[in-house]
């Protein structure tokens, strides 16, 4: 069954993964940006995905016809700092295309997570590369070994940290070398996730009440039903309006 467009259309939120630019520009901007593309989105015609970071919602348009509407979860606005570097986690304005999909999406965590978790968690956070490792409190040695993350021990032995831990020991969290099992975090994203382009995507989420808050990193989150429906409607190539 179709309806008529209605007057403001829905929401979609986006991984944020890069530096902040100026605040102040940025805010400038926004409400520009935002207009323009809440305009493009109501000349354009075929089917295409239109969003409304404000309103969090997403609709499903073919022409002026919805076919399908759903709530989000969208980007907090806040921003990280940490030695020199930050990032932005809200949802940004433009176009873009679905470029991708794919079910059971497995998660690699920008640096950003492990530096929120050890903010949060009150621990100190220390970046492990491939090479000689790291010296413990108890005389063994964190090192990477092809794809795992382990303790050296005194006999030469590696004991490996399990993929799906934090790499964690007395008060150090260890952040893993991009590539490796212990940077991959499996069933985060949900069951499906349709990629957009240089980081962003909508997927689904473990965190189901968070669905209709600015609760997320700048990524999109859905109810399982909702991406479900659209990883199965909405093919790779289709333009996506968020404003």
């Amino acid at each position: 069954m179709k309806h008529s467009i209605p007057t403001l259309l829905g929401a979609l939120a986006l991984i944020v993964a890069g530096a902040v630019g100026p605040a102040a520009a940025q805010q400038r901007e926004a409400p520009a940006r935002a207009a323009s593309v809440r305009e493009a989105s109501a000349r354009a015609s075929g089917r295409r995905i239109v969003v409304s970071v404000a309103d969090r919602r997403l609709w499903w348009m073919n022409g002026r016809d919805t076919l399908f509407a759903a709530p989000i979860a969208v980007g907090t606005g806040e921003t990280l700092r940490h030695r020199g570097r930050a990032w932005r986690f809200e949802t940004p304005r433009g176009v873009r295309r679905v470029i991708r999909k794919e079910a059971n999406p497995v998660w690699t965590p920008p640096d950003w997570h492990y530096v929120e978790l050890a903010r949060d968690s009150g621990w100190s956070m220390v970046r492990l590369d491939p090479g000689p490792g790291v010296m413990l409190a108890d005389s063994t040695r964190l090192v990477v070994r092809g794809d795992r993350v382990g303790r050296l021990l005194r006999d030469g032995t590696f004991d490996p940290v399990p993929a799906d831990e934090e790499v964690i020991f007395g008060l150090t969290l260890y952040m893993p070398p991009i590539g490796t099992a212990n940077r991959r975090i499996a069933e985060e994203l949900g069951p499906y996730k349709l990629e957009l382009g240089d980081g962003y995507m909508l997927h689904g989420t473990p965190h189901q009440e968070s669905i209709g808050q600015a609760a997320t990193h700048g990524c999109i989150r859905l109810s399982d039903e909702a991406i479900t429906f659209l990883y199965r409607d909405v093919p790779v190539g289709t333009p996506v309006y968020i404003y």
